[in-house]
């Protein structure tokens, strides 16, 4: 698979990475089979970046990644996770708890170091306390050699300046908006990313399934007329003989300012579906017809953690 730089880490990365959020059980109930699975094609197709959160799944996630993992050579993947959140309405950016949860993270994935460590989600808390509290202890973690490069992830773009401006990360992640309907991460953000040489990292090329024929997940924020949308953008690309799926990932991995995108399913034929998605050409006319059928409800989303860190 073709890789690019995570900007100053300079780690080399796979266009596509695998997002582990499905093995924690955050879309459907999975068997461990599936699980383990799942890992293995992901890793034989080249997506070697893993990403988790002790979030998913409540632990789980990363605790099937260990399983999944504990005889593959740790040269050959590299490990993503998260910190801060812990449950849908807990959160702690402490220091304190920063060197428990990168302590436990590194037990349940069964390693002695992590490639990335992010600070989760971090829209949700008085964002200042990331910069004087949770960055310095992480940056501790990395001297100690637990963890190679930190950062932090989030939904809202006003997040990337505010933290960006007053201390420095190695990468960044941001979800569901850099997609066939949303693409204020590279209309707002990427540019500013990319002077200061942070690697760019995007999750949710479907929009949490909103840009595939699967159903969605109860949680699921975006209005109505964007739902619409994507329900008629789904019938024009069956009706081409095509799938929004498809051409969602295929527009996502596409853009070069991204250094991978981040997709997770626990079911393997997805996974192997994906990777052959990616060694086909974009087709450049579907892409502009479904754009165009987004064009009424380009960038809209929704608001995520505090009101005013939106």
């Amino acid at each position: 698979m073709q890789t690019r730089t995570l900007g100053k880490t300079g780690l080399e990365v796979p266009v596509l990475s695998f997002g582990a959020s499905s093995l924690g059980q955050e879309f459907r109930k999975i068997s461990i089979d599936e699980a383990l699975s799942s890992v293995r094609v992901a890793i034989e197709n080249g997506m070697n970046l893993i990403d988790t959160s002790p979030f998913y799944g409540r632990g789980m996630s990363e605790i099937m990644l260990g399983l999944a993992l504990q005889d593959i050579p740790r040269d050959n993947y590299l490990l993503c996770t998260k910190l801060g959140r812990y449950d849908v309405g807990h959160f702690d950016f402490s220091a304190r708890r920063v060197a428990e949860s990168v302590d436990i993270s590194l037990h349940r994935l069964g390693t002695d170091h992590l490639d990335i460590m992010l600070c989760h989600d971090i829209e949700f808390v008085p964002m200042q306390q990331i910069v004087d509290e949770t960055i310095p202890a992480l940056r501790e973690a990395q001297q100690s050699g637990k963890i190679r490069f930190i950062g932090f992830s989030g939904y809202p773009q006003k997040i990337f300046r505010f933290i960006c401006d007053q201390t420095d990360v190695d990468c960044v992640l941001n979800y569901n908006q850099y997609t066939l309907q949303n693409t204020r991460f590279a209309d707002e953000t990427i540019p500013y990313l990319q002077e200061k040489n942070i690697g760019v990292m995007h999750a949710g090329p479907f929009s949490a399934r909103l840009l595939t024929d699967a159903p969605l997940p109860p949680w699921l924020k975006e209005p109505e007329n964007v739902r619409q949308s994507a329900r008629d953008a789904v019938a024009f690309c069956k009706e081409h003989g095509s799938s929004l799926a498809k051409l969602a990932l295929q527009f996502s991995v596409s853009n070069p300012a991204i250094a991978t995108t981040v997709a997770g399913s626990a079911n393997p034929k997805n996974i192997q579906q994906w990777a052959e998605w990616l060694r086909e050409p974009l087709d450049q006319e579907l892409l502009r017809s479904v754009l165009n059928k987004f064009a009424s409800v380009r960038n809209i989303g929704h608001s995520e953690g505090l009101a005013e860190n939106n």
